[in-house]
C-alpha cells in the first residue's frame, strides 16, 4: 500500500513539474497517431471482427433489417 501511495505522489510530481505545455505537446501527440490511416484502417478491422463475433454491428444490423442491439424497457413507461 505504501508503494502505490509512493507511486502516485512521485507521480503527481513529476506531472506537476511538466506542466500544462508538456501535457499539450502529448495530447497532440495522441490525436495526430489516432487519425494517421493506418490507425483508422486497423480500427475499422477491429471494428469489423468484434461485430461479427458478438453481432452487434453494422453489418448485421443490415443484414436481417432488424436492429440487434438490446432493448431495455423503461420501468415506469406511460
Amino acid at each position: 500500500m505504501k508503494g502505490i501511495l509512493l507511486g502516485v505522489a512521485v507521480g503527481y510530481v513529476l506531472g506537476a513539474r511538466a506542466g500544462r505545455e508538456r501535457y499539450d505537446q502529448i495530447a497532440r501527440a495522441c490525436r495526430a497517431l489516432a487519425d494517421h490511416p493506418a490507425v483508422q484502417g486497423a480500427a475499422g478491422i477491429v471494428r469489423a471482427k468484434v461485430g461479427e463475433k458478438t453481432g452487434f454491428g453494422r453489418s448485421a444490423a443490415k443484414a436481417n433489417g432488424h436492429r440487434r442491439d438490446p432493448v431495455i424497457p423503461r420501468a415506469n413507461a406511460t
